[in-house]
């Protein structure tokens, strides 16, 4: 990678009157990276990507774009000169404007035919060469989605800004959507910031996640990271709801009622004992191993496509368990099953830290 080269945020801190949104966050994106801002509504995250398209200005910090400063105590340069790309959730194409047109509004300085080539093979790029001459309410809302990103991508940006890009699209259309940006963004080489509130989102577009919680960066890293190794239970927990278990680190270890889990915590100190769904294993009463593990009885038994959501008494725990496995096999309701738990997915916090 060149030296300087992507984008950087320097001790970003912001507030609004007196109430901080932003304390002390740096992160950098290097070329052809995508890094997704990731957090619950109101931790900072785009205010971020705002400070990082100079649309707010922060209050104390430095942007970097390829080395050279663009905003920092001493200089601020303006959005329109910054060579940023911009998405949001609100496309903002022009309604009486061809997508053809829409896509090269930006390219100003350029001759007609030029910026009509441009606009053309990017347009080819993503598959709608063919409605290159349509208006935006001829469109549905992926090819709308497209044509927002092949503008925002027109002018060659330095980076990409986007924010809750794909949040506007059902479900089904959504994948699809984003398998298309994700493969012409990393096609582009542009260094790529996109914030979303949505983990499952994060976990497939992104090569790093940075995980926002009021105002501070709490875990950054590759998703395969933040899911085997959170750093906290807010980073555990913000990628599924998961059971917990109170108990004491006894031989380096916490006995709870589905399994032992080990843990680097000190000798009797009290934990919470965090349990991703795949580290459970059922077993019948005759499966080899099941002897002696722990037993639950099935509650509840329900067919959710190719999975089956269970609910489980678990013998010593008040709560029932709730899990999701694959559906074929499924126990039924008043079986009695054993629970194999795979310690490598369990999460093991000292019971005083913050959630």
């Amino acid at each position: 990678m060149a030296a300087g080269a992507g984008l950087a945020l320097e001790g970003i801190h912001h507030a609004y009157d007196a109430a901080p949104v932003i304390r002390g966050v740096d992160l950098a994106v290097g070329p052809g990276e995508i890094v997704c801002l990731l957090g619950p509504s109101g931790c900072g995250k785009t205010t971020l990507l705002r400070i990082a398209a100079g649309l707010e200005r922060a209050r104390e910090g430095r942007v970097v774009i390829d080395g050279v400063e663009v905003a920092g105590p001493e200089r601020f340069v303006v959005p329109e000169k910054r060579r940023v790309g911009l998405m949001f959730q609100d496309y903002a194409l022009f309604p009486h404007v061809r997508a053809i047109d829409n896509v090269g509004f930006g390219l100003n300085g350029a001759r007609r035919a030029e910026r009509r080539r441009t606009a053309h093979r990017l347009l080819e790029r993503l598959g709608l060469a063919a409605l290159a001459d349509s208006y935006p309410h001829e469109l549905s809302g992926g090819e709308q989605q497209r044509v927002a990103l092949a503008r925002a991508l027109a002018p060659a940006p330095r980076v990409m800004l986007l924010d809750e890009p794909f949040s506007g699209l059902d479900e089904r259309l959504r994948e699809q959507v984003r398998d298309d940006a994700l493969r012409f963004l990393h096609e582009s080489g542009v260094p790529t910031m996109l914030v979303t509130h949505d983990a499952d989102e994060a976990m497939l577009m992104a090569d790093r996640i940075a995980l926002m919680r009021d105002g501070v960066l709490v875990q950054t890293g590759t998703p395969d990271a933040l899911c085997r190794h959170p750093a906290s239970p807010f980073v555990a927990r913000f990628f599924g709801a998961l059971p917990a278990f109170d108990g004491r680190v006894s031989g380096q270890a916490v006995e709870t009622p589905i399994g032992r889990a080990p843990t680097r915590c000190g000798e009797g100190c009290k934990v919470r004992v965090y349990v991703r769904p795949e580290a459970v294993a059922l077993l019948g009463k005759g499966d080899a191993g099941a002897d002696g593990l722990p037993a639950a009885r099935v509650l509840d038994s329900r067919s959710v496509g190719v999975t089956s959501h269970l609910t489980l008494a678990v013998d010593g725990h008040a709560a029932p368990l709730t899990l999701n496995i694959a559906d074929e096999g499924a126990p039924r309701v008043d079986e009695v099953v054993r629970i194999r738990l795979d310690p490598r997915r369990t999460f093991v916090f000292p019971a005083t830290q913050d959630l």
